[in-house]
């Protein structure tokens, strides 16, 4: 079960990357007004939902404790983020605030992850 639930850690890490490094090569697009969500910061959100809820049923079935208060914090910010960058996916600029704050909550969901014991 363990090697099961370390190939789903790194697919998840993997969509996070995707997530974050999407918004990381728009920020000169930023400060000039036209980033816009790309095709890569929307599969690496679902990629995330889709292993993270794969990662609470397959620790929880390896009767490993879940702290369901971290898990659902994590969770609120990933579709936070996620609604925006599946409902602004198709526009060729996208206002910078809400850019902003995809990127911001990415990085706050990954301190969350990995700060929080």
């Amino acid at each position: 079960m363990d090697v099961v639930i370390n190939i789903v850690v790194a697919l998840h890490i993997i969509g996070i990357a995707a997530l974050l490094g999407g918004f990381l090569t728009q920020v000169k697009a930023l400060r000039a007004g036209g980033a816009r969500m790309t095709p890569g910061m929307l599969h690496g959100a679902l990629t995330m939902l889709v292993t993270g809820v794969a990662l609470v049923g397959l620790n929880q079935a390896d009767d490993q404790e879940v702290n369901n208060l971290k898990i659902g914090i994590k969770l609120a910010i990933l579709v936070v983020v996620l609604v925006p960058v599946y409902l602004k996916r198709d526009d060729e600029k996208v206002p910078t605030g809400l850019f902003g704050m995809v990127g911001a909550l990415t990085t706050a969901n990954l301190f969350i992850a990995t700060v929080w014991t």
